[in-house]
């Protein structure tokens, strides 16, 4: 198990890491909890020390009875600096909740309390994950201090919609909960998310293994330029009409392509969401097209398709409709059975790829089952002509549709034949940047 180091920055959503120090202790990693001074307001050092095991420190200048031991370890014989011990000792950083006002410390190399000390001396991986108002999360500054960490390798656990903490406020911005948080942690200490290397050499990385296959591609992903890209997204799952109120539809919530398109929106890029039935809010800055059926999606899709550069088709497009819906609403009365007419819907993906122009990247995302998923979704990438596929099994109830995780297996092809990438379980956000930062790769490559 991991020897995993939190930093709590002052907001309401610290109350969430609470939970988080609960999950990973209970899953065997060891912690230990640095705060700022603001965070202490909304939670006191007692109650991460009584979950966590060990002191909790908030400044430099306090003496560490561990001194810099993460429980388990034995603490060493002389009286090392809290900031250089703590991260030297810890395999991650998660900084959770990351305030505006700690991102832009972050951003800057600003070292003024211990929690943003311990970050410029790190070597392991560092996660943040922001918990804002929406307006200050979408404010231009915040989205350069983000897109600042992206490049320096911190990894980024996007943060959700909803009702925010100001009455009546909703938006993006509440704090990822803390079993995606976990995921993120352990997702990242994997190295299967966009995490970049430890320096060349250091210690650390030799003391924990070398990780730079998976390093080495996010870094390289991660210098790819997404301010001069456009992306389209589709989302959700479309509904076909039988009458005026049903409809033949699927389980897709939008959670993965809303997870993508928010990614690239932060990573520079100009974000095009065709979302089918989806219920998720998104920043501001993405241009979203909201559509209802196949025909609808493949229409609005059609439209946006020539001046995109990267098409990730997440949505759940029908492959059948009823043939001949009905006006008004089919009554029940004095019927026995009913029977239903289905024809096959247009292949929207393929459709696209006949229409492509040099330059750009276009990714299918397949929903199969069982242990032939890789196998059908690797035909897939080739009967479409895609120059990525994403495959996940619908088999398992923990992944997939509608719910906050996702696990995932990314088919590249190419002239030394077919890639292929396992994304270990995690919160959406972090396989969406997973699936960007092979993205990344695949276009720096040509």
């Amino acid at each position: 198990m991991a020897r995993i180091l939190l930093g709590v920055s002052g907001g309401i959503a610290a109350y969430k890491a609470l939970e988080l120090v609960r999950l990973a202790t209970a899953a065997g990693h060891a912690l230990r909890v640095v705060q700022t001074p603001a965070s202490r307001r909304f939670v006191g050092e007692a109650s991460f020390a009584a979950l966590s095991g060990a002191p909790v420190l908030v400044s430099e200048f306090e003496r560490d009875p561990a001194r810099g031991a993460f429980p388990g370890d034995p603490p060493p014989t002389h009286e090392p600096l809290s900031h250089l011990e703590l991260v030297r000792n810890a395999d991650l950083y998660l900084i959770a909740p990351a305030s505006a006002n700690t991102l832009a410390k972050l951003a800057h190399g600003l070292a003024e309390d211990l929690l943003s000390s311990c970050a410029l001396a790190a070597t392991c991986p560092v996660l943040v994950a922001p918990a804002m108002n929406n307006h200050m999360y979408e404010h231009p500054a915040t989205r350069a201090n983000l897109q600042t960490l992206r490049e320096r390798g911190v990894g980024v656990v996007e943060p959700g919609s909803g009702r925010l903490a100001s009455k009546g406020e909703q938006g993006i911005g509440r704090l990822a909960e803390p079993p995606q948080l976990l995921a993120a942690c352990e997702a990242a200490l994997a190295g299967a998310t966009a995490i970049g290397p430890p320096a060349p050499g250091d210690d650390h990385r030799r003391r924990n293994g070398d990780r730079a296959g998976d390093g080495d591609a996010a870094s390289a992903a991660n210098g790819a330029r997404w301010s001069d890209v456009n992306v389209l997204v589709t989302a959700g799952g479309t509904r076909e009409p039988i009458d005026s109120v049903r409809f033949l539809g699927n389980s897709s919530s939008g959670r993965m392509g809303v997870a993508l398109a928010e990614a690239a929106h932060a990573r520079g890029a100009r974000v095009t969401l065709v979302a089918a039935n989806v219920a998720l809010a998104t920043s501001k800055g993405i241009a979203r097209r909201e559509v209802v059926t196949a025909a609808e999606l493949q229409r609005a899709c059609e439209a946006e398709f020539a001046a995109c550069d990267v098409l990730l088709m997440a949505a759940a497009v029908a492959d059948f409709r009823p043939a001949a819906p009905r006006e008004g609403k089919i009554k029940k009365s004095g019927r026995a059975g009913m029977s239903l007419e289905l024809e096959a819907t247009a292949d929207v993906l393929v459709a696209l790829a006949a229409q492509r122009h040099a330059g750009q990247t276009l990714v299918g995302f397949a929903a199969e089952h069982g242990d032939q998923a890789v196998d059908l979704a690797r035909r897939k990438l080739l009967e479409k002509g895609l120059d990525a596929i994403v495959v996940n099994d619908i088999s398992r109830e923990d992944i997939g549709f509608d719910v906050d995780s996702n696990e995932v297996t990314i088919l590249t092809a190419g002239a030394s034949g077919n890639g292929a990438r396992r994304v270990a379980r995690a919160a959406k956000a972090q396989i969406a940047e997973a699936i960007l930062d092979a993205i990344g790769a695949l276009r720096a490559g040509r």
